[in-house]
């Protein structure tokens, strides 16, 4: 029973780092907790004007921006452009011919994209904001970007007027598993042309996008959240009060 026990936490240690070299061997960073309406709602923003172009969120409806604090007329002006009614889908007008002819591949549904990329590496959103941050110019790739969480990735900087164009630099270090061999590793990004926000604003724009990203997976989060908090404190209660009855009545038995 030791050997397996043993056995068993030897392989659950490597689970993270099997999830980190899954991840093309780049650390998640921890993404911001921001889940107040105005960064929800600038995350809105953010999705519609920078996403919805090439990604679908096919099970999202634009009238459930209404638990953001937004109203009908709000959405018709500033969030409606790719259909015609507050209760249509969030869907794209880019076909899937034309998709992979211009980069290869369909851009995936981001409905459940927070949900889906949760691994023991960290949570969706820790990948979704490492993501996002993570491009660099790539002349050899074609759509001229690359990215470190996803190598060789398809899809171009959405966001690289904001963030600037950077340059990723790489180094040749020893390969500390084969001696005498090296390994061509990551040194950091060099900026390369300014953008129009500030390293510090393009981090918490992004945040922004992603705390959208995990609210659109599961909308009823914090709802449920709530809910889970009221149910234990009942059932806290209850057992207080069912135990107290049980001594009540096996106390002339005691």
């Amino acid at each position: 029973m030791k050997v397996f026990a043993k056995k068993l936490i030897a392989v659950l240690a490597l689970v993270p780092g099997l999830a980190f070299a899954a991840e093309g061997g780049y650390p998640l960073d921890r993404a911001p907790e921001r889940n107040d309406l105005a960064s929800l709602q600038n995350g809105a923003k953010i999705f519609v004007n920078y996403c919805l172009n090439c990604h679908s969120a096919s099970a999202m409806r634009y009238n459930r921006l209404r638990d953001l604090g937004l109203n009908d007329e709000q959405i018709k002006n500033n969030l409606l452009f790719s259909a015609d009614k507050v209760g249509a889908m969030m869907t794209t007008a880019m076909r899937p011919d034309d998709a992979r002819a211009w980069f290869g591949a369909v851009p995936p549904d981001l409905s459940v994209i927070a949900r889906a990329k949760s691994s023991p590496a960290g949570s969706g959103a820790d990948y979704l904001y490492t993501y996002l941050r993570t491009f660099y110019k790539d002349d050899t790739r074609p759509t001229g970007w690359n990215n470190m969480v996803v190598p060789n990735v398809a899809m171009p900087h959405a966001m690289w007027q904001q963030q600037g164009i950077r340059a990723a630099r790489f180094t040749d270090q020893p390969d500390p598993h084969e001696p005498g061999k090296t390994v061509h590793a990551f040194a950091g990004f060099e900026q390369v042309e300014p953008g129009t926000m500030s390293q510090q604003d393009f981090d918490t724009a992004t945040a922004d996008l992603v705390a959208y990203l995990s609210w659109m997976a599961e909308p009823a989060q914090h709802t449920r959240k709530r809910l889970g908090v009221v149910v234990l404190i009942f059932l806290s209660i209850f057992s207080f009060l069912a135990w107290r009855l049980n001594e009540s009545y096996w106390k002339q038995v005691k």
